[in-house]
């Protein structure tokens, strides 16, 4: 199938994303039809395997120099870097070893999911190491001269809110007071970042995984991939072919091209984040007819309007407009609040008690504080 989307005149082509739910798949070797908890084993094997070898790299290149070098679009030899991140590490031979037996294209998706982590940082580290260059005498409280070294010491500062700023003030501070002097870079101020489980498919080839939108079903596609029999596969027989069916949503066009997605574990199930890409007409900067108007509130978070200019200069609305209201959520919200408030006054009275008859009573309190907090998040 060809992942060239064809195009007519006065149209260009936009990527959007989609997610959806793998349900069962089916092993090619053996044909076992697996379920919806033995499909999502399988993939958080094949997650931890690159979450694995993603930590590590990031472990080994998680420093000023490395991030910069990445940053830098260039390799030692002066040839540009291309904007794949896991073809950039490997331009830069950064790479990474693994205990047991993966192809190229598992270790490919590591350098991906790394790359983009170091790539990110370069922000973070570029704002800290000019908040540190000019330190006010009073972190608490900077003067206009002290603001104005600040943003000239950080790329892009004069757009940045000030509340970024004294964030990362406030961080160095509580480092500060930790560690009795302030921290050199980013790179200690934040340690290594947590590596998610998941698959970055679109790193790979058809030696790996495939997707193939069915002819007959519009609203079906063929996602095909290798996955382990075992958490710790030894030899390439230990990876089988895994046909898994999709459900497009109805967000997806049927003249969309889809691309290969990226597998995520989420309770208990797994999650598919489908990038596809569809024609729409090109953007005029001129002749516009309709336009879109909105508006934010206390009362009302959003309020929108169409509106609509005719040949003979009349404007006219279009229809009745749109209100977002948060308020069932917020008092909700609210209500948590309450309750976690007095359930952890409750148990901090208990605690104060320190009455060995109360440990019951306790650990019910203690329960349902977690419940209310699962709820809140």
């Amino acid at each position: 199938m060809s992942r060239k989307l064809p195009l007519a005149d006065g149209e260009t082509c936009r990527t959007a994303c989609a997610r959806a739910l793998i349900r069962s798949g089916v092993d090619e070797k053996t044909g076992e039809v697996l379920t919806c908890a033995a499909l999502a084993e399988r993939v958080g094997w094949c997650a931890d395997l690159v979450a694995g070898m993603t930590g590590a790299l990031l472990d080994g290149h998680w420093n000023t120099s490395d991030v910069d070098t990445l940053a830098g679009g260039q390799d030692p030899g002066g040839r540009k870097l291309p904007s794949n991140a896991w073809m950039a590490l490997r331009r830069l031979g950064w790479t990474v070893s693994c205990e047991v037996k993966v192809n190229d294209r598992i270790v490919r998706m590591a350098q991906e999911q790394a790359g983009r982590a170091l790539r990110s940082v370069k922000w973070r580290a570029d704002l800290v190491a000019g908040v540190l260059a000019v330190w006010p005498e009073d972190p608490n409280k900077r003067t206009g001269e002290e603001w104005d070294a600040v943003r000239a010491a950080i790329p892009g500062g004069e757009h940045l809110p000030s509340s970024v700023i004294r964030s990362r003030t406030r961080q160095i501070t509580s480092f500060e007071r930790n560690h009795g002097r302030r921290p050199v870079d980013v790179f200690e101020l934040e340690p290594t970042p947590r590596v998610a489980r998941m698959l970055l498919l679109a790193a790979c080839d058809g030696q790996q995984a495939a997707i193939e939108r069915s002819a007959i079903e519009p609203t079906k596609a063929l996602l095909r991939l290798q996955l382990p029999t075992r958490p710790s596969p030894q030899t390439y027989r230990d990876w089988t072919w895994v046909e898994c069916s999709i459900t497009l949503p109805p967000t997806v066009p049927a003249n969309a091209v889809i691309h290969l997605p990226t597998l995520r574990i989420a309770g208990g199930k797994v999650r598919a984040d489908l990038a596809y890409t569809h024609p729409v007409p090109k953007i005029q900067r001129t002749g516009h007819t309709v336009a879109l108007g909105v508006d934010w509130g206390l009362n009302t978070l959003l309020s929108t309007g169409a509106a609509r200019l005719h040949d003979e200069g009349q404007i006219t609305d279009l229809g009745a407009g749109a209100q977002f209201r948060a308020a069932g959520v917020l008092a909700k919200q609210y209500r948590l609040r309450r309750i976690s408030e007095r359930l952890h006054a409750k148990t901090d009275h208990y605690d104060r008690l320190a009455d060995p008859s109360l440990d019951s009573r306790a650990a019910t309190l203690a329960e349902e504080v977690g419940r209310v907090s699962a709820g809140r998040a």
